[in-house]
């Protein structure tokens, strides 16, 4: 285990941290939701949150033509969200942002290659929310509220989606567990 030593610059004592307590929470959080980790049910959960993101962003569609009551759209939103993403995060591992020092070298390129895609499918979905900004407030000179709160709630979804690209593409792509030998008495 890594284990920084007193002479460490503070990022080196940062990972080391960071290391030690993702090994704890793992272990916390290891024997949770078994059944759960297999293929089939981590892209029920993956799928899960597609929809809930696709329904994010027509919320913020709909704020856009100034609906009045679309923002309470919201919380059914979060309410379905929070638990998809944590039961994903849980039966992934937590993978997608794991320190190095717990991962093997197979792990990390697959981490690394999930964090990339992540990273393009952030920039180029927030610039559909930009560019509606930039362009309304040129419209619209820079006074429709509606647009403004609409153009949040777009890019915090875009945001959102690109935050969890690397857990949705390592819960779709992982092969389920090896069955694990139980002692025959």
């Amino acid at each position: 285990m890594t284990s920084a030593s007193p002479q460490a610059n503070p990022i080196e004592r940062y990972q080391a941290y960071r290391t030690r307590r993702f090994l704890s929470m793992e272990e916390k959080w290891s024997t949770m939701l078994p059944g759960w980790r297999t293929r089939r049910r981590r892209r029920m959960l993956v799928t899960g949150l597609a929809i809930t993101f696709v329904f994010m962003f027509a919320v913020g569609v709909v704020c856009a033509f100034g609906v009045e009551r679309a923002p309470l759209l919201w919380l059914p939103a979060c309410l379905a969200f929070f638990p998809l993403w944590t039961g994903l995060q849980i039966v992934i591992g937590r993978q997608g942002d794991a320190p190095v020092a717990t991962l093997d070298e197979w792990e990390v390129a697959q981490r690394n290659a999930a964090r990339s895609v992540g990273l393009a499918v952030t920039q180029w979905l927030v610039m559909i929310p930009v560019l509606y900004l930039i362009v309304g407030a040129v419209i619209t000179g820079g006074t429709d509220e509606s647009m403004a709160y609409a153009g949040g709630l777009m890019t915090l979804t875009t945001l959102l989606i690109g935050g969890c690209t690397p857990g949705m593409i390592l819960g779709w792509t992982r092969l389920d567990p090896e069955p694990e030998d139980k002692a025959v008495d």
